[in-house]
């Protein structure tokens, strides 16, 4: 049963594509086709030699036509439909193929980046940004390359050893059953070959997630790196992890190189056949000439193509790893976005009930003991505590991030884990400490709050929301004003003017709920200021929980939880 586990991947990739099945085979008729019209040159010659020696004799004289010059003339309208066949055919396979290819790509690539963007962040917590870019780019690209090439060549070749064993036994039995002798051993050597190299295979994928880990940590953290001097060790560590996907690579690359040589021994063994009982049963008679001629050009292109087998079943082999990390990601279970009960943003009110929450991350000790809190709708609710009280993760259980492991998060009185999460989510507008901005326009980034609206966002909204957050000044400062290019990640902006536009972002949403996670402890003396202004108008008939650790920040929330330990220790009213 384990020399069938390498077809599985392609059984499962057949599935995903099952339907581009016409396109799929339209290709492999192309495919087919265009091998047999490959084959048809040596079966061409060995009549014209057969013409040559036997004349009024031959086979096609034995057809009915017996003038040696028609014949002859007959060869070679034939050659010239067989050549322009197997030229229409190659074109026609590779157009097929690299279509198919192009178009599998870029499906797996959009499905698997949907599917991810579905999954909860638990699953985020084990698995490194550079690998998951590493499937998404790197393991599609490689079944790519299979896709385009590797496909037709596996269909060559099945097609070249059955169209000539065909050939071989209408000819001669005997020297068919004789030639083709190796062809078991090297049919079970590939299946050998492929039971060992699929851990190999494996592992080479596993390692290049690791280069593309470290790469995407280095890059995103080079001003960490340089700020310690740091170049040389990060350079030491990815030497290291090249060293070891090189090694892995060689590992594999050490197999696939053996089995070459071994499977042209074989060839060697069949050819041998051919040519030496083959040319006895010619010279005494018992095989004719031109049969006997057929059988030599044959036997090459029965025996030699097999040599590409290894670097076909290479190929195949890295493809397989690749299709199987890639609809494995695919196949991860998520929640999902668009079952429940329907929530119509318009309606909800924004009454908040933590009933009993506890709440542990994978792995590690409870966050969150049986906390209980009520936010009634419209007010502004404040929580603090000390570095992981876990006042940040009651945030991320109402927004669904991850799931309470006991107890329950209500919003209006419905239990949130009945409602669309898409739905749930509209309905909060949320800030973090980590602000991310895309790599595009300042207005571009602020209208990121307008998705899911309907119809455009337009300047003067923009620059409203804007003056709002008092983001407004510093941006038309700026040379380019609202068209200025924040950079990857907004790095060509402060830490505060991220957090403004983050904010501008939030308010843009117009969510019933907003939601304030630590957006002032990294940020200075004017911009907290900035944002407390901000509040005091945005937070008017909104739902508005403000999660932090001075009590500045929350110095006109409602009421005040403070959070110890991951519980409730008291309750204050307005402290402002």
């Amino acid at each position: 049963m384990r020399l069938l586990n390498p077809a599985a991947p392609l059984r499962r990739l057949y599935r995903y594509g099952f339907r581009h099945r016409a396109q799929m085979r339209w290709a492999v008729f192309c495919s087919i086709m265009n091998k047999l019209c490959d084959l048809a040159p040596e079966i061409l010659i060995g009549a014209a030699v057969d013409v040559v020696v036997r004349r009024d004799q031959s086979f096609l004289a034995s057809a009915g036509l017996v003038d040696p010059v028609w014949q002859v003339g007959l060869l070679g309208v034939l050659t010239l439909l067989v050549w322009g066949g197997e030229s229409l055919f190659q074109y026609l396979y590779q157009v097929a193929w690299r279509n198919l290819a192009q178009t599998m790509q870029h499906e797996l690539r959009l499905d698997a980046f949907a599917h991810v963007q579905k999954l909860d962040m638990a699953f985020f917590e084990d698995r490194s940004t550079g690998s998951l870019v590493s499937i998404l780019n790197d393991d599609i690209n490689q079944l790519e390359r299979f896709l385009d090439d590797g496909a037709n060549r596996i269909l060559q070749i099945s097609t070249g050893c059955l169209g000539v064993g065909a050939v071989f036994f209408a000819i001669q039995p005997t020297i068919a059953v004789l030639s083709m002798l190796p062809m078991p051993f090297i049919i079970a050597g590939s299946f050998w070959f492929q039971y060992k190299a699929e851990p190999l295979y494996a592992e080479v994928r596993e390692k290049a997630g690791l280069i593309s880990a470290r790469l995407a940590n280095s890059l995103t953290g080079i001003a960490t790196i340089k700020s310690y001097t740091a170049e040389d060790r990060e350079a030491v560590g990815l030497a290291a992890d090249s060293d070891t996907y090189r090694k892995a690579n060689g590992a594999a690359i050490k197999l696939s190189s053996a089995f070459i040589p071994v499977v042209r021994m074989g060839v060697l063994a069949g050819f041998m056949v051919t040519l030496v009982y083959g040319g006895w049963l010619a010279l005494e008679g018992s095989l004719a000439i031109g049969a006997y001629s057929v059988l030599i050009f044959l036997s090459q292109r029965l025996l030699w193509p097999l040599t590409e087998m290894g670097s076909t079943v290479d190929l195949y082999q890295r493809a397989m790893a690749s299709t199987r990390r890639v609809l494995d990601l695919i196949d991860t279970p998520a929640p999902a976005l668009d079952q429940g009960q329907p929530l119509a943003v318009a309606d909800v009110k924004g009454d908040i009930r933590f009933d009993g929450v506890s709440f542990a991350y994978a792995g590690r000790d409870r966050v969150l003991e049986d906390v209980s809190a009520h936010i009634p709708a419209g007010t502004v609710a404040a929580f603090i505590g000390t570095t992981g009280s876990g006042k940040s993760t009651l945030a991320k259980l109402l927004m669904r991030f991850y799931e309470p492991a006991r107890g329950q998060v209500l919003l209006d009185g419905v239990p949130i884990a009945t409602l669309r999460l898409h739905d749930l989510r509209r309905a909060i507008g949320f800030v973090s400490q980590d602000v991310f901005l895309f790599d595009g326009t300042i207005a571009e980034n602020i209208a990121y709050g307008a998705i899911g609206r309907a119809g455009p966002v337009d300047a003067a909204e923009i620059e409203r929301v804007a003056k709002l957050a008092e983001a407004h000044e510093f941006i038309t400062s700026l040379p380019q004003g609202y068209d200025t290019l924040v950079g990857e990640r907004g790095q060509k902006l402060s830490g505060g003017q991220r957090q403004r536009l983050s904010l501008a972002r939030a308010i843009l949403k117009d969510a019933p709920i907003l939601v304030l996670d630590e957006a002032t402890s990294a940020v200075d003396n004017e911009t907290e200021a900035a944002i407390q202004r901000s509040l005091e108008t945005i937070a008017i008939g909104r739902t508005t929980l403000v999660i932090a650790h001075r009590l500045t920040t929350i110095r006109h929330a409602d009421q005040v939880f403070t959070v110890e330990d991951g519980r409730i220790a008291c309750v204050r009213g307005r402290v402002g």
